[in-house]
């Protein structure tokens, strides 16, 4: 964990991501000299002993310029069309940049699911820490022509979080048209003032984050700061970076101060707990009274029957819960070992009643200590 610039000079691990806005030109089609530009760059970092994970987005905004539409669709099977046209110049151009440096490059595509099925989020890790061994440059883009929620409401600052998450990177940076987080929108207050550091879940962020405004990209500061939230659970630091200053990766190679820095102030969760916590979609909600909350925070036990106030939500055993306190706040989540339907049955009761009530005993927990992350 780097909490100042000066501290990322040593890390060693870096995942590099790169926006729709940086690289597409509205009227233009997909910007070469950036692609080639940032080539270059992780040419260069590579150099310097750094290991490089590259997530791009444009594959949406490549296509739509090559079939000439100027902005982007509603429509999904549109958006899906355009990802498939425009993802073939995408890759080929990295591919041709990368050889003009002596880089092997792969691509990777993902989806929400593909991290979500435990066996494929881990087929995912084991494949990247390959392409890292072997020094193939992995280039990871979303799979915007079978995604559905994704392609939808996602950018690909999430997937760079998650990334960052799947290889254990030192090092998020996160490249934009913005030269970071500032006070208030530059765009509307020119003297806004840039953040050039804090940490990642300082709440005082929120307020000054924003929604995208361009023609092309989907992502915003908001969505930048929710992956830097991400990328800290594995300890990342990560830097909002402008990617129009053509030296501002080798500024911050050598631990100048560019950019904002957000650095991880919680203690990093394992894989498996990032698994839990980032990965899958919860299915339901159970409350816990204030005994119950006490032994999950304060002694890391299991969620019993018997401290539990509510359960909403329709889930099936195994699914991902969240944990609320009596006022409404997330305090954990975790795999429940019984149904909705059952878990309404057995709340409140002790684990020695389970099998009378519902006239069989699958496990006396209702979420295993091993199966429950703390949140909150």
């Amino acid at each position: 964990m780097a909490n100042t610039h000066q501290q990322l000079v040593d890390t060693k691990r870096w995942v590099i991501k790169i926006g729709s806005a940086l690289l597409t030109r509205v009227g233009d089609g997909l910007d070469i000299e950036r692609v080639r530009w940032l080539s270059g760059e992780i040419a260069t970092l590579r150099a310097q002993g750094k290991e490089v994970v590259l997530v791009t987005s444009g594959s949406v905004a490549a296509g739509m310029q090559q079939l000439g539409w100027t902005k982007r669709p509603h429509a999904l099977h549109l958006l899906q069309s355009a990802a498939s046209v425009g993802q073939m110049g995408l890759i080929q151009a990295y591919s041709a940049a990368c050889k003009q440096h002596n880089i092997h490059t792969a691509q990777i595509l993902l989806t929400h699911s593909d991290l979500s099925e435990r066996g494929r989020h881990l087929n995912a890790r084991s494949t990247l820490h390959s392409l890292l061994e072997l020094n193939v440059l992995p280039v990871v883009n979303e799979n915007d022509t079978i995604a559905t929620e994704e392609i939808r409401f996602g950018d690909n600052d999430t997937l760079a979080a998650m990334t960052a998450n799947l290889v254990e990177a030192d090092v998020l940076v996160i490249l934009t048209d913005q030269d970071g987080l500032f006070e208030a929108d530059p765009r509307q207050n020119p003297e806004a003032q840039l953040i050039t550091a804090s940490a990642a879940n300082n709440p005082e962020l929120d307020g000054m984050a924003g929604e995208s405004k361009g023609e092309l990209g989907r992502g915003g500061m908001a969505t930048k700061l929710l992956a830097a939230r991400r990328a800290a659970r594995s300890g990342a630091t990560t830097v909002i970076l402008s990617g129009k200053q053509a030296d501002n990766l080798q500024k911050l190679s050598r631990g100048e101060t560019v950019g904002t820095l957000l650095w991880a102030d919680n203690e990093p969760m394992t894989a498996r707990q990032q698994w839990l916590v980032g990965h899958l979609k919860p299915k339901g909600i159970i409350t816990l009274d204030a005994g119950a909350v006490n032994v999950v925070k304060q002694q890391g036990k299991s969620i019993l029957s018997v401290g539990v106030k509510e359960v909403q939500g329709k889930f099936t055993r195994g699914e991902l819960v969240i944990c609320h306190d009596l006022s409404g706040q997330e305090i954990a989540r975790g795999l429940v070992n019984y149904n909705a339907d059952e878990a309404k049955k057995i709340m409140g009761s002790s684990s020695n009643d389970i099998e009378a009530i519902l006239g069989y005993v699958d496990e006396p927990e209702l979420i295993h200590r091993d199966n429950l992350v703390v949140t909150g």
